[in-house]
């Protein structure tokens, strides 16, 4: 299963999601759904506004884990 861990960043960067979601051009919902792991799909363009918007890179959004 792949993890998207952007509590993890945000908390990093003290950043709010609000403040996360109107600098990388996503809804409050649509980045919700990332946070709590129920989306099914990232746009390459998504993944690279959130790594500009978080300073980061992609793997240290995503993780992967196998399934139990």
């Amino acid at each position: 299963m792949i993890v998207i861990n952007v509590d993890v960043m945000l908390a990093r960067r003290k950043m709010s999601s609000g403040e996360l979601a109107e600098r990388v051009g996503i809804t409050a919902a649509n980045l919700s759904i990332l946070k709590t792991g129920k989306a099914k799909a990232i746009r390459f363009s998504t993944l690279d506004a959130l790594c500009k918007a978080l300073d980061c890179q992609p793997g240290d959004l995503l993780e992967f884990r196998p399934d139990p």
